[in-house]
């Protein structure tokens, strides 16, 4: 896999305090009413489903071509399946509010559990592990542990879990007698890669999967130590769908039995996950 070149667009970053992340948490994915499509409903026009653009290694578009580990599962979804799978490719950003509105009926991309996701939404069985992890240049020899961390300004995705779990390392760096600094938010993840490399930033949050696949690519990072808690990702859907998550449940099960989820696993993140849970109720 070759990496897209990074886009920086400076515009659509905004710098938060930390003071804010408080509110982030128990801020709501959308205000509204869900109006998630019975399976009936999907049985008759086919499964919408939603995945995003550029969030190595789970999807991303390559020549033209959607691929990685969820488009790999959407392809045997398409074989398993009993109704059309349509698919739209799209910006984060409007991901998790289109599923629950019904826009979408699932968001077949690693989308953090959180507490505050699971007001409006539902979610499988995680697919993967997410904690969260920094990234640093690998010449910068002024970090080296999280304590190194105090007041550097650090890079994360607008709208992101790990962007509302910042405070976790908040407090890591407060019983070292440090604090959190400025935050800057980005779009996309590649945006915030391109600002590490020019020193806009002095490090980066996401989940070890996305990190070991950037440095594999792009060894002038070096990856750090878990800034998070236990995380993991799955596919979401609206609140109370659940003849839909059933089938998607049994659909990855199935995946799982087979040997397919592993081998997709070892392919796009270079490790299986044989011990993930069933289930994952998030503590944040």
């Amino acid at each position: 896999m070759k990496i897209h070149s990074f886009a920086h667009s400076s515009f659509l970053t905004r710098r938060v305090a930390f003071g804010a992340m408080a509110a982030l948490l128990a801020m709501p994915v959308v205000i509204g009413v869900a109006s998630a499509a019975s399976m009936e409903e999907i049985k008759k026009r086919g499964l919408i489903v939603a995945t995003e653009d550029d969030f190595r290694p789970f999807e991303f578009v390559k020549d033209g071509k959607p691929i990685g580990f969820d488009n790999e599962l959407i392809e045997d979804l398409r074989k398993a399946a009993p109704f059309e799978i349509k698919q739209e490719i799209l910006p984060w950003t409007g991901i998790l509010a289109g599923v629950s509105t019904g826009k979408y009926d699932v968001a077949i991309t690693a989308v953090i559990i959180t507490k505050e996701r699971k007001q409006s939404l539902d979610f499988t069985s995680p697919i993967a592990d997410a904690t969260h992890y920094y990234v640093k240049r690998k010449d910068d020899k002024s970090i080296s542990s999280i304590k190194d961390l105090n007041g550097k300004t650090v890079g994360v995705q607008a709208g992101s879990a790990l962007l509302g779990r910042l405070p976790e390392l908040g407090a890591m760096l407060e019983k070292t007698g440090g604090k959190l600094g400025k935050v800057v938010e980005y779009t996309s993840y590649p945006e915030a890669y391109q600002d590490l490399a020019l020193g806009r930033v002095d490090y980066v949050v996401n989940t070890i999967i996305n990190l070991q696949t950037l440095v594999a690519e792009k060894p002038v990072f070096e990856v750090g130590q878990a800034v998070s808690g236990p995380s993991f990702p799955a596919w979401a859907v609206a609140k109370d769908s659940t003849e839909l998550l059933a089938f998607l449940n049994e659909f990855i099960a199935k995946e799982k039995a087979s040997g397919r989820f592993a081998e997709l696993q070892k392919k796009w993140f270079g490790e299986a996950f044989p011990n993930l849970p069933v289930k994952f109720e998030p503590e944040f």
